[in-house]
């Protein structure tokens, strides 16, 4: 693939395109400062005007949240898997069904298989903007996005209603629900027992996995944190692998689906090669930047300068893109 091409599956930190207005929460006291991203596939946008990056299918998606110190993202579901990992600021990842049956605080690099079927939110308690990357599983993310029955009763009481197909109308616009269209109902306290509430102590050794020790790991080949052999042993429909300096080479090599190379820290240089088996290009990634790499396209990434370098890998599976809460055996 010529330079060009290729610059066109690179989605740039500065260019990210933000919504304001892209779930129920938007004008929710708390909620309403945060940005959204679609930065591979639809992802569980209920916002019309959602930008997407990149909408070649690979068999998951990538997003990313923004927000301001002390906002916070509303307790709610996903039927397929949801994993972050901060870019950075300090965040606290919360859950149950009034988010109060456990948490963990992330830093930057730290990632988050977060158990599927429970009701979970996030706020930044950091003193500056924080940037959360998240990888969803499935080319359509699951059908959207399940809210804990609070959460669209506060955004009704704001002006924000979503319909059962799973679209926002503001009626501070004066917006209305289409005819014969209902609102999105709540959840019944029989279906609410569905939803488990994990401890602390039982999410966090399964589920968390943290940069340094990842980086540790890392120290003479990439090591998988999300797979069925990976750190967090888990099959999403999707593998995610810590590359670092010391397990970076040049090396070329290949995948036969789409992959996309995502740098926690330090600028990395991905170079590719053409038919002819000579380089056709190459560019530089930062962190923050996203890049999908073609399917069957020979290329290697390691760092263009000294320091700390590291990125994660995601590559999609033939697994199921579903899933449920499980405690592991000890």
């Amino acid at each position: 693939m010529t330079p060009p091409e290729m610059e066109a599956r690179i989605v740039r930190y500065g260019d990210l395109k933000p919504c304001r207005t892209a779930f129920i929460d938007a004008h929710t006291p708390g909620s309403d400062r945060k940005e959204n991203f679609t930065i591979i596939g639809g992802g569980v946008s209920e916002a019309a005007d959602q930008h997407v990056h990149i909408t070649i299918p690979h068999g998951f998606n990538i997003g990313a949240a923004g927000q301001p110190p002390k906002c916070r993202n509303s307790l709610h579901s996903h039927r397929t898997a949801e994993v972050f990992f901060v870019l950075s600021g300090r965040w606290r990842f919360f859950w149950g069904r009034w988010g109060d049956a456990g948490e963990v605080v992330l830093e930057p690099g730290d990632i988050f298989n977060i158990p599927t079927g429970i009701f979970r939110g996030f706020e930044n308690i950091g003193e500056d903007y924080g940037m959360i990357m998240a990888i969803l599983g499935g080319d359509d993310a699951g059908g959207g996005v399940i809210w804990a029955p609070q959460v669209i009763e506060d955004a009704r009481d704001h002006g924000l209603v979503l319909s059962a197909e799973g679209k926002l109308y503001d009626t501070k616009r004066g917006e209305t629900l289409p005819e014969g269209v209902g609102a999105m109902p709540l959840l019944t306290e029989e279906e609410l027992q569905n939803f488990p509430e994990p401890t602390t102590r039982e999410v966090i050794p399964g589920y968390v996995a943290r940069y340094l020790d990842l980086a540790a790991m890392a120290d003479r080949d990439p090591v998988p944190v999300i797979g069925e052999h990976g750190v967090l042993r888990d099959k999403p429909g999707f593998e995610v692998a810590l590359v670092t300096r010391a397990s970076a080479t040049r090396r070329m090599h290949r995948h036969d689906r789409p992959s996309v190379l995502m740098p926690v820290k330090g600028h990395w240089r991905v170079v590719w090669q053409g038919n002819d088996s000579t380089p056709a290009g190459e560019a530089t990634l930062a962190p923050g930047d996203t890049m999908s790499v073609p399917e069957n396209l020979d290329h290697t990434a390691y760092p263009s300068m000294t320091g700390e370098a590291a990125l994660y890998h995601v590559v999609g599976t033939d697994d199921p893109a579903g899933g449920t809460w499980r405690v592991d055996e000890p």
